[in-house]
């Protein structure tokens, strides 16, 4: 398994499954919780490239509505509707 799908996957099951549980319609992911979480370091574009892709969004069932802040840093906050 990649870097990319290892981040899709715990993306899915800690972040997006427990929110669709709660009954939540939008949900915002930052990338730099995301790579301590996973205990990288140095993969910043992994966790960013990964949560960017549609992949993530068929995979998690979510679409994509906006990404602010750096495409490529800690602080990228990406906001996902929950299907």
């Amino acid at each position: 398994m990649s870097y990319a799908d290892d981040i899709r996957q715990y993306c899915k099951d800690n972040i997006i499954a427990p929110a669709r549980r709660r009954g939540e319609e939008y949900i915002v992911i930052r990338a730099g919780d995301i790579h301590k979480a996973m205990g990288y370091q140095s993969r910043m574009p992994s966790v960013c490239g990964a949560l960017g892709a549609n992949k993530f969004e068929e995979i998690a069932g979510v679409d994509r509505v906006c990404l602010k802040g750096p495409a490529q840093g800690a602080n990228a906050m990406f906001t996902f509707r929950i299907r």
